[in-house]
């Protein structure tokens, strides 16, 4: 028996949760946080988590070096004007923009901003997928 292939939750570690919670809600999400410690965004049919970096470090058993974790999120959307009207909420919130949306490699339209924690996400139209009404992601 394997184990499912899925991801149930995804935790970003933040400087401030409070300040980090904000940026969030201003991109449109609703959160809720149980003890004022921790705070879970519904992301489809998966969690995003909030919660302090050193916390969230000494939780997984890792010295935190700072920086970058090798690790980039993406928020797929329907079409390139899409991307572009992410990007923009993005920055009006409080983001960086790394890569403003253009044309890929791949086919695709995309562009990156990086959250005031340093998380990179990109923001992508890939023809190729289909996006339920969900939101939701089905391969080829």
């Amino acid at each position: 028996m394997g184990v499912d292939q899925r991801v149930s939750l995804i935790t970003l570690g933040v400087a401030d949760t409070s300040s980090a919670r904000r940026f969030y809600e201003a991109m449109g999400w609703t959160g809720s946080s149980p003890d004022g410690d921790v705070v879970f965004f519904q992301a489809g049919g998966m969690v995003l988590a909030l919660w302090g970096r050193d916390k969230l470090a000494a939780d997984s058993c890792v010295a935190d070096g700072g920086g970058w974790g090798g690790v980039t999120l993406a928020y797929n959307v329907g079409s390139p004007a899409d991307v572009e009207a992410v990007l923009a909420r993005a920055e009006s919130a409080g983001a960086t923009i790394g890569r403003p949306g253009a044309e890929t490699s791949w086919g695709g339209f995309s562009g990156v901003f990086i959250d005031p924690d340093g998380h990179p996400w990109e923001v992508a139209h890939n023809p190729a997928w289909t996006i339920a009404l969900d939101g939701s992601v089905q391969l080829p």
